[in-house]
């Protein structure tokens, strides 16, 4: 009952935030929850990344989804694919549904609200979760521990939030000074 009023307040919460900064998640971190917990944490390591994934992404333009500093490297546009889809492998191993191959259709605008989306969700089922070991990572017949998202898409999903990041800054178009990455805040003034 305590882990469903949490989630209850979580979710008013995360509600009202949305509707003040666009309805999208991660202008700011959630606050954090009360207890340490293996879900806690996975929600927190989710939530981090959705924050680090809307500022990096807040604001680029097409010349910034275009770039990229050689021939041998992603596109800026190309890199937010990759974190869409490193989103539905995290989002999927949280619903125990399998993976699969398929091609986007979304715009940028539409894959950035998906992936924000879909980080949000898992992260809220990771919150309330005690047992992550029912949350694998599901390709074909392949059954991947949980242990593999830490280190497999949502480590990769922020190395590339910081690319973009950085690939911004080189186009002239750097994002907001106020955001502070160690609080999950963003600077009203």
């Amino acid at each position: 009952m305590k882990t469903l009023i949490n989630l209850t307040l979580t979710l008013i919460l995360t509600t009202t935030l949305m509707a003040q900064n666009n309805d999208l998640p991660y202008y700011e971190l959630p606050e954090v929850s009360n207890t340490y917990t293996a879900g806690t944490v996975a929600a927190r390591q989710v939530d981090a990344l959705g924050f680090r994934f809307y500022h990096a992404t807040d604001g680029l333009t097409e010349k910034d989804l275009a770039y990229k500093p050689t021939d041998s490297v992603r596109t800026s546009g190309e890199t937010i694919d990759h974190i869409y889809d490193l989103s539905k492998i995290v989002l999927n191993s949280t619903l125990k549904k399998a993976n699969s191959r398929e091609e986007s259709t979304l715009t940028f605008k539409e894959k950035r609200i998906a992936t924000l989306n879909n980080l949000k969700q898992a992260s809220d089922i990771l919150r309330v979760s005690e047992d992550l070991t029912q949350f694998k990572i599901i390709f074909g017949e392949k059954k991947i521990p949980f242990w593999n998202n830490i280190n497999g898409p949502i480590a990769d999903a922020i190395w590339h939030c910081g690319q973009i990041a950085s690939f911004r800054r080189v186009t002239g178009n750097p994002i907001n000074p106020k955001v502070n990455h160690f609080t999950g805040t963003v600077k009203k003034k």
